[in-house]
């Protein structure tokens, strides 16, 4: 008599929190892929199946749509059940993708004399001042004079935006931390930078801290928010209720800001 295989477990791809977009994993060499489509509801849904060495069906939607890895030895039938038995969190994945590209887009910046960009929640414009030495922060008109010519390449105007922008994100970022620090009852050995292109920010067990220097472009509240929940680590290496309660012992509604982060996307330019 044949064995009875397990049936497959189902798997969601959920974003950690720090997380831009979700993981995916890279194929196994050789291992075989197809474009299928089936119907959730009314809606006609591609996807990309790949059959690997694995227990389960596991679902990742990311910017190249749905993804579906499963054993090579589950039937199509059950894989689309799968798939129908998650639809609702497969069509709600798809929407936030969607909206997050669109919002990708949206916050994409023109390095260009006149051009925008967020800092500290509020937009600031890029002036091209060939007669400045240094550049030059106006807070009343919210404008960065930027010692470089009339045609200056959008290379450059990135560039030396970006490092005043570097140097305004450790000034900001350092007397947060020393003051949650104090709130929280915690020492941290050491402030870092970061440009990881999927984390707003890390903590170590030997009290070292990095953040992601594009959080100078959100709200202060959104900045409080990452460095009280790294600090927080350096009492709770974890995401346990405790680690939650700590959170909330500094920033007692550190949800609405959570939920303003999710709603953010690191733009790499």
């Amino acid at each position: 008599m044949a064995s009875k295989r397990p049936a497959p477990l189902l798997q969601d791809s959920q974003l950690s929190l720090f997380d831009v977009e979700p993981e995916i994993t890279p194929a196994e060499p050789g291992a075989p892929r197809s474009r299928r489509e089936l119907w959730l509801g009314q809606h006609r849904i591609g996807y990309e199946l790949k059959r690997a060495r694995r227990r389960s069906i596991g679902f990742v939607v990311g910017p190249q749509g749905l993804r579906v890895s499963a054993p090579r030895w589950v039937p199509i039938g059950e894989i689309e059940r799968a798939l129908h038995h998650k639809g609702d969190w497969i069509l709600r994945k798809l929407v936030e993708q969607r909206e997050r590209q669109q919002r990708i887009q949206a916050s994409r910046i023109e390095w260009l004399d006149g051009g925008r960009l967020p800092y500290l929640g509020e937009p600031l414009t890029l002036v091209l001042a060939p007669a400045e030495r240094e550049i030059v922060w106006d807070a009343a008109t919210r404008q960065l004079r930027l010692p470089l010519p009339a045609g200056a390449s959008a290379e450059q105007i990135r560039d030396l935006s970006q490092s005043w922008l570097q140097a305004r994100a450790k000034e900001d970022f350092l007397p947060r931390c020393r003051l949650f620090a104090e709130k929280l009852g915690v020492s941290m050995t050491s402030l870092r930078l970061s440009s990881a292109q999927t984390r707003w920010g890390s903590a170590s067990a030997d009290g070292s801290i990095r953040l992601n220097w594009r959080l100078i472009h959100f709200a202060p509240a959104i900045i409080d928010y990452v460095v009280a929940h790294e600090l927080a680590h350096l009492r709770e290496m974890n995401h346990s209720p405790a680690f939650w309660d700590t959170v909330r012992s500094v920033l007692p509604d550190f949800e609405r800001s959570r939920e303003a982060l999710r709603e953010e996307s690191i733009v790499v330019q």
